[in-house]
Parts: C-alpha cells; structure tokens; sequence
C-alpha cells in the first residue's frame, strides 16, 4: 500500500492505538529489567541461582583456599611441568622432592616454555634454568628463576 492510499476512518484509529499501546507495554518492560531495586549503579545482574560463596573453594571441600594445581603423579621425577596460567612451574627433581618457580624467564621476561633434560626452558633465547633450584644453566639469563612456594597434602600439589 502506498502513502497515497492510507487508510483512515475508525477501524485505522483502533489499530494505531493498539500498537503504541503494546509499544509502551514493551519499552516499559525493557526499562524495569535494567532496573535496581537498592538504586546503585555498577552492580552486575544476578541469574536467580543460588548465591555463591566469595570464601572456601568451588569443590566444596575445605582445602583452606588452596586449589589444587597438579597431583604428585602429575610431575615426573627429573622433570617437571610449566602451568603458565597458574603462575608456576613445579619439578620433582629427586622422587618425592618438588619445588616451584616463576614460569617468567629473568632474561627478558618471556614465559618459560618446558621442562626437558633436567632443566627448564625458555624458548625465546634459549636460557635454561635448573630443576633443582631455578640457578642459570645456560644464558643468555643471569638471575635464577624466583622460588614459588608451593605445599604437597597427600598426592595434591597447591601453592602454599
């Protein structure tokens, strides 16, 4: 239908009516869903779960905050394992003995990238640093790898 052939007449007034009503019912119910009940601004919407603790671990167990990063079997004796996203490279230099380090090379700060041959390694200029005590191995680094405290309770290994 053209502009020229609007129509008009009562059955036209209904039918607008009608729709910016149902327009407004619409913006109204989109405006109180981005609403705030206590006014403050900056607050995240909540899904309607049950609320979550900010305290303990997501396990539910009470491991005092710790998060288990890696079990025991996990480490290789005279190896180790980078776990660049939780901030750590833990080895077992001897069976039974293991120690953390920063995954950040002290050369010029790239991450580590493995642990092969007894020490570890980063990639980016080829440094290495030993499994036993984060000492240089091989430069271009000239600072050992910084210690990470890190504790073993039972087969689960954890930052301490």
């Amino acid at each position: 239908m053209s502009d020229d052939q609007a129509l008009s007449g009562p059955g036209t007034q209904t039918r607008r009516a009608l729709l910016t009503g149902v327009g407004a019912v619409g913006a109204a119910v989109v405006l109180a869903a981005c609403g705030s009940d206590d006014g403050g601004e900056g607050t995240a919407p909540t899904s309607g779960g049950p609320a979550v603790p900010s305290t303990g671990d997501a396990g539910g167990g009470d491991r005092q905050n710790a998060q288990s990063l890696a079990t025991t079997n996990d480490i290789p004796v005279g190896g180790g394992k980078v776990l660049a996203a939780e901030g750590v490279v833990i080895t077992q230099p001897t069976a039974g003995q293991f120690k953390g380090f920063s995954p950040i090379c002290t050369h010029q700060n790239c991450p580590v990238t493995n642990v092969d041959g007894g020490t570890i390694n980063c990639t980016c200029h080829a440094s290495k640093f030993s499994i036993e005590d984060g000492s240089v191995k091989a430069g271009p680094a000239t600072k050992p790898l910084p210690p990470k405290d890190i504790k073993v309770t039972g087969d689960q290994i954890s930052l301490a």
